[in-house]
């Protein structure tokens, strides 16, 4: 059984790189890179958008950070008030390469496939003075789980968490850095085939995406295709993603 889950994309951030552009707006394979993502969570009870209200989405609660532009953090504040199922589908607005069969991968990994409610396993959490547990059954599902890049890199806005457990790691997190609140979960990390993790941050990155045949950037996830890890012990820290 699908899992019971909300989908929250970030498209609020300023795009520094590609000029203040605006990004989610941006068309790669004849649509926005922002409704790219959204038809990748055809599952998700809720729709969450954090950024400007845009057509195309008709569905979408959308919903500001507070500041506007304030970075990845405050909008994942934003976006996880409006979240009601269970499971959260955390994601860029500038995966072009992201596809249902992915986020639905994202979803086993974490455990999340029986749409229980449960309370998971998860590392050490955030707290204020840098240290505290958040506590779970070890054994059961895991608090989340992420895409990993071509080089082995968490990729923060790109990954499935529970809900709860979520909300609880972020009520207590005072900084500013989504690997700072995430990591500490221990997540499911997963490569998977089709490059889901690819995201435009440069016009490079744009041109690449535009200049790949429809289809073949973000193929399907088959047996044996995944490659998965506990907890991303032992990884390259990822890349900031300060435009987000």
């Amino acid at each position: 059984m699908t899992a019971r889950h909300d989908a929250c994309i970030l498209a609020g951030g300023l795009a520094r790189r590609l000029g203040g552009r605006d990004k989610p707006g941006l068309h790669v394979s004849g649509r926005p890179l922002v409704e790219s993502v959204a038809a990748a969570v055809p599952g998700a009870a809720r729709l969450i958008v954090v950024g400007p209200p845009r057509p195309g989405l008709p569905r979408a609660i959308f919903r500001r950070e507070d500041p506007p532009g304030g970075g990845p953090v405050p909008a994942l504040r934003a976006g996880l008030a409006e979240v009601t199922a269970p499971w959260v589908a955390l994601l860029a607005a500038d995966l072009p390469f992201l596809t249902a069969e992915h986020v639905n991968a994202l979803l086993d990994a974490a455990g999340a496939g029986d749409g229980r409610d449960t309370a998971p396993y998860a590392g050490t959490g955030p707290s204020p003075g840098g240290a505290g547990t958040c506590a779970g059954e070890a054994g059961g599902p895991r608090a989340g789980a992420v895409l990993l890049d071509d080089g082995g890199r968490e990729q923060w806005l790109a990954g499935v968490w529970h809900a709860r457990s979520l909300a609880r790691a972020l009520a207590r997190y005072e900084g500013r850095s989504l690997h700072g609140l995430l990591a500490p979960l221990a997540p499911v990390t997963l490569h998977l085939t089709g490059q889901p993790w690819f995201d435009c941050d440069t016009m490079d990155d744009l041109q690449r995406a535009r200049t790949v045949e429809p289809g073949s950037g973000g193929g399907g996830v088959g047996p044996g295709e995944g490659r998965e890890s506990g907890d991303g012990a032992g990884r390259a820290r990822p890349r900031t993603r300060s435009e987000m």
